[in-house]
């Protein structure tokens, strides 16, 4: 199982992603879900990955092949975010057809997070099929795998006004209560900030399991969340009525 997720505020932009990868009980194995794709000045674009791991590989292997031999259409070439997505979702379905693997278990989703000079930055969702949302006012984070555990952190915190800085904080807390219900979701944790108009992909940062930060925002959350709960007001029961049948 996978989780990422994206968000986009005003300031910039927050992707997350773990790295575990289970291919049965027995088979866990790591491997990084977050590409990065430092191309000019006047695009930057980050992908996150989950999925169908022989897909999502090629899938971005082909991407950085149309990158190296200046192909007509690249993420060099698009125009806006949504064009980027659209080339991303065309790419992995081409790639699915090479392979004659275009049944559910082969498919793969990614987040797109990036700018385009002239062009506002956000993020998008890519789905197996290979159309795409993407963020909004109302919607500014999206994400992709083992989402039901981190969602309710992100619901509560997140809106376009909140600083790169807490936005980063969110999705660790959202990855953190992930990896708490989901063994199948691990370390290492990657994080990516991107401030809006800079054209620069960092900071960049990868925790490992044993990471002291990790350790310390875990035993402060759970703290946190225990204090908050016995400040909960006191449950007073509503006297019900009896009836008779």
């Amino acid at each position: 199982m996978t989780y990422c997720v994206a968000v986009s505020v005003n300031s910039g932009i927050v992707l997350c992603s773990d790295s575990r990868t289970n291919a049965g009980i027995d088979m866990a194995s790591v491997y990084s879900k977050m590409f990065k794709f430092e191309l000019s000045n006047e695009r930057q674009f980050v992908v996150l990955s989950a999925g169908n791991l022989a897909t999502s590989q090629a899938t971005m292997h082909q991407m950085k092949k149309d990158i190296r031999q200046n192909a007509v259409v690249s993420l060099n070439t698009v125009a806006s975010l949504s064009d980027a997505a659209d080339y991303l979702g065309e790419v992995c379905r081409n790639q699915m057809k090479k392979h004659d693997t275009s049944g559910p278990g082969f498919g793969a989703s990614f987040l797109l997070g990036g700018q385009v000079m002239g062009n506002d930055h956000g993020v998008a969702l890519v789905y197996p099929a290979g159309n795409h949302i993407t963020s909004t006012v109302d919607t500014p984070y999206l994400q992709i795998g083992e989402s039901k555990y981190g969602k309710p952190i992100l619901d509560r915190i997140i809106n376009q006004d909140t600083s790169l800085e807490t936005a980063a904080l969110c999705v660790l807390v959202s990855m953190d209560s992930t990896m708490r219900s989901n063994l199948t979701v691990g370390p290492p944790i990657e994080v990516m900030l991107y401030t809006a108009n800079s054209f620069v992909l960092q900071p960049y940062h990868r925790f490992e399991e044993d990471n002291e930060f990790l350790r310390d925002l875990k035993k402060a959350w759970d703290h946190r969340l225990k204090e908050a709960f016995n400040q909960l007001p006191h449950l007073t029961w509503a006297q019900s009525r009896q009836y008779n049948n």
